[in-house]
C-alpha cells in the first residue's frame, strides 16, 4: 500500500486542517475555481481536448484565451457581476468548457443543465434559478430562446445555423472578436465563500438545485490532484514526475461526475478525449479523500457525509436545506 500519509502530513501538499465548523479542509491550494484554472495558462500549446481520432480540438492556451475573452465580455459589455447566475446548456463540445470557465473567471454562478432535458423541463429550471445569461448551443436554442426573450436574459449561441426569432440580446459566439492570447481576466474579487455552482440532478418537481461554494469546488479540484498523487505512489512513482494523464470523457460535461475527469486532467496539464460515446452513469460514490468524513446517525441509522467538496444548501429552499444539511457541514444522505 502507498504511504499516502506522507501526502497529508503537516506541511505536505495535501495537509488538512479543521475549519470553523470543525469540518476538514485543505490547508493550502486554490480557494476559488479562478485560482485553479489560472494555472492552466502555463500549459500553453499543450493539447487540452482531443477528439476520438486524436486530433486536437483545443489547446490550453487557446482555451484560456477564449474563456478570458468571454469573461471580460460578461463583465464589461453585459454588465454582469459576481453572484449573477449563468446557465450552460449545450452538448459535449469544446465550447462547453470555454463557457463554463468563463463564468468562473467572471465570478458568476454557473448552472450546468443537462442537454438531454426537453425544452419545457429546461424552462422550469430556468424559472427556478433565474439566470441573467444563457450559454447554449444551436440545438438547444429554440427550447430556451422564448424564456430568454421574456426575462431579458443575455444569450450567447455556440454553433448551429441562424434561427428565426433570435432576440436582440442574443449574440453568436462566432461573431465575437477573436480572443487576445495576452489579455487578463476581469479585475474582480472572488471570495472563497461565494457560490460557484448550482447543480440540478433532475428537472422534476420539487426542484432541488444543490449549491456549492468556490471553496467547495476548489476542494474538488484538490481531490483530483490528491487522487493523481496517490495513484503515482501506488505505481511506485514520485507524484508530479510522470507523463501527463490522458482521460477519456465517460459522462456528460453537465453532470457532477465529469468534474473529477476535467479537474484531474487540468490539474496536471493532461488531455481529455471526447470520443462521442459518452454514457450516462449514475452519480459517483463519495470517494475517500483527505477531507472526507462519514458517520451514522445514532438516532436514525442514516449515513451522514462531510467534506470540503460537498454542497451546502439547496437554491432558495430553506426547508429542504434544513432537512438535508447541518450547520456544521454534514449532509444527510437519506
Amino acid at each position: 500500500m502507498p504511504d499516502t500519509a506522507a501526502l497529508t502530513a503537516a506541511g505536505a501538499p495535501f495537509e488538512v486542517v479543521r475549519a470553523e465548523n470543525d469540518s476538514l479542509i485543505y490547508a493550502d491550494g486554490p480557494r476559488t475555481l479562478r485560482e485553479f484554472v489560472e494555472t492552466t495558462w502555463a500549459y500553453g500549446d499543450r493539447p487540452f481536448l482531443l477528439d476520438g481520432d486524436g486530433a486536437c480540438l483545443l489547446t490550453y492556451g487557446d482555451f484560456f484565451a477564449a474563456a478570458t475573452a468571454l469573461a471580460n465580455r460578461f463583465v464589461d459589455t453585459y454588465g454582469l457581476r459576481p453572484g449573477d447566475r449563468a446557465a450552460v446548456v449545450m452538448g459535449d463540445r469544446p465550447d462547453w468548457q470555454t463557457a463554463f470557465w468563463a463564468t468562473q473567471l467572471a465570478g458568476l454562478v454557473a448552472v450546468p443543465l443537462d442537454a438531454a432535458w426537453a425544452g419545457d423541463e429546461l424552462v422550469g429550471v430556468l424559472d427556478h434559478c433565474a439566470p441573467r445569461l444563457l450559454l447554449v448551443d444551436g440545438e438547444r436554442l429554440p427550447g430556451v430562446s422564448g424564456w430568454a426573450e421574456r426575462e431579458g436574459a443575455r444569450v450567447v449561441v455556440f454553433g448551429g445555423g441562424r434561427a428565426a426569432g433570435e432576440g436582440a440580446l442574443t449574440e453568436r459566439y462566432e461573431d465575437l472578436p477573436a480572443p487576445d492570447r495576452y489579455a487578463a481576466p476581469p479585475d474582480i474579487e472572488i471570495r472563497a465563500e461565494s457560490d460557484a455552482t448550482i447543480v440540478y440532478a433532475s428537472p422534476a418537481a420539487p426542484l432541488r438545485g444543490a449549491v456549492a461554494t468556490q471553496l467547495a469546488q476548489a476542494g474538488a479540484a484538490m481531490d483530483a490532484r490528491y487522487r493523481a498523487a496517490a495513484g503515482a505512489l501506488d505505481r511506485g512513482e514520485l507524484p508530479g514526475l510522470g507523463a501527463a494523464p490522458v482521460r477519456t470523457l465517460t459522462c456528460p460535461f453537465s453532470g457532477p461526475a465529469a468534474q473529477a475527469e476535467v479537474y484531474g486532467a487540468m490539474a496536471a496539464g493532461g488531455v481529455l478525449v471526447l470520443d462521442g460515446e459518452v454514457g450516462r452513469p449514475a452519480e459517483p460514490p463519495f470517494v475517500a479523500t483527505p477531507t472526507a468524513e462519514s458517520r451514522v446517525s445514532p438516532e436514525t441509522g442514516e449515513l451522514w457525509l462531510r467534506g470540503q467538496s460537498l454542497p451546502y444548501a439547496y437554491w432558495r429552499d430553506e426547508r429542504a436545506t434544513a432537512e438535508a444539511f447541518t450547520p456544521d457541514g454534514w449532509v444527510r444522505t437519506g
